[in-house]
């Protein structure tokens, strides 16, 4: 059994960091995208390198749905913008993360957004951890 400190080589975070990944993915998956981005914030600011834009990817996802959800559909484009820039370059898996369907419905709002039409709560998109 691995220590809270030891590395789990098979996506490159600690036991700590994947509890509090997997705990945002619920928030998010919950509609809670204002408390899925501070969950990931906290990982986020210990983060570096390509983890730490992954994480800011995620972050900006969250508060792109949260915007959405407030109906400020102007700063939901910029951050869906934003996130998908930030998350292309991963593949889908990365840090255990099934994202595509995410990322795919990203897109297509980003889009609603730019043109100032809200989106069904029924529609937003679910990440997976695996």
């Amino acid at each position: 059994m691995r220590g809270p400190a030891q590395r789990d080589e098979s996506d490159g975070l600690t036991e700590g960091p994947q509890k509090e990944l997997s705990a945002g993915i619920a928030l998010f998956n919950a509609g809670e995208f204002w408390h899925a981005h501070e969950a990931w914030e906290r990982l986020w600011l210990a983060a570096s390198g390509d983890e730490k834009r992954f994480l800011q990817g995620l972050i900006q996802l969250a508060a792109a749905y949260h915007h959405m959800q407030r109906g400020t559909f102007r700063g939901g484009a910029r951050l869906f913008r934003a996130a998908l820039e930030k998350l292309a370059p991963f593949p889908d898996g990365h840090g255990g993360v099934d994202r595509a369907e995410a990322v795919e419905a990203a897109v297509r709002h980003c889009a609603s957004a730019e043109r100032g039409q809200p989106i069904a709560a029924e529609s937003y998109p679910k990440l997976r951890y695996n």
